[in-house]
């Protein structure tokens, strides 16, 4: 450190940095996938948020079924998508295992399950639009079935990083955990 009386002091020039303390890999890893999980939740939250509200204007009729089509049966079973998202926020401040691996069963079964469905059933829709060009359903004058195709290319992509990421986040707080044991 440099001063104003003088030389800087033997050893702070910067050279000492070898013997320095390091932050262990797993717990860098730990924070970088934690990071990309919150990320990844926030945007299933937006996803889920839209979808939530044309099953509600729906529902309500609050606006007319031509400029909002009624929901597909996949949209009611993606609303339980939720779930898995509030139990990963609730696994990722205390490292809590348990919470996670729910988050990620619950994933493949309240997340990716209704999006497969979907896709099965709005591709006779699908068929139907590409073939002679004809659709029954609008949400705001577009197609009701390219845009729901849309929400699930979207949707699919966000649950699969996210079942990807907390297992890279179990495998790296596994590893913690054996190293604990070991000594």
């Amino acid at each position: 450190m440099a001063s104003r009386s003088g030389p800087r002091a033997t050893g702070t020039d910067g050279s000492d940095f070898q013997h320095r303390e390091r932050v262990a890999s797993h717990y860098q890893m730990s924070v970088a996938l934690k990071s990309e999980i919150k990320k990844l939740n926030i945007a299933h939250a937006v996803v889920w948020l839209l979808v939530v509200a044309q099953v509600v204007v729906s529902q309500l009729n609050l606006v007319s079924h031509k400029v909002v089509a009624s929901p597909y049966q996949w949209e009611y079973l993606y609303l339980l998508s939720i779930i898995p998202t509030v139990f990963s926020f609730m696994a990722l401040p205390k490292n809590n295992i348990s919470y996670l691996v729910i988050s990620m069963i619950s994933a493949g079964l309240f997340c990716v399950g209704p999006i497969l469905y979907g896709g099965m059933e709005m591709f006779p829709v699908a068929q139907q639009l590409y073939r002679h060009g004809k659709a029954y359903r609008f949400i705001f004058g577009f197609s009701a079935v390219s845009i729901m195709y849309l929400v699930l290319i979207i949707s699919l992509q966000v649950h699969g990083w996210q079942i990807y990421y907390c297992k890279k986040l179990l495998d790296a707080w596994f590893t913690n955990t054996q190293d604990k044991k070991r000594k």
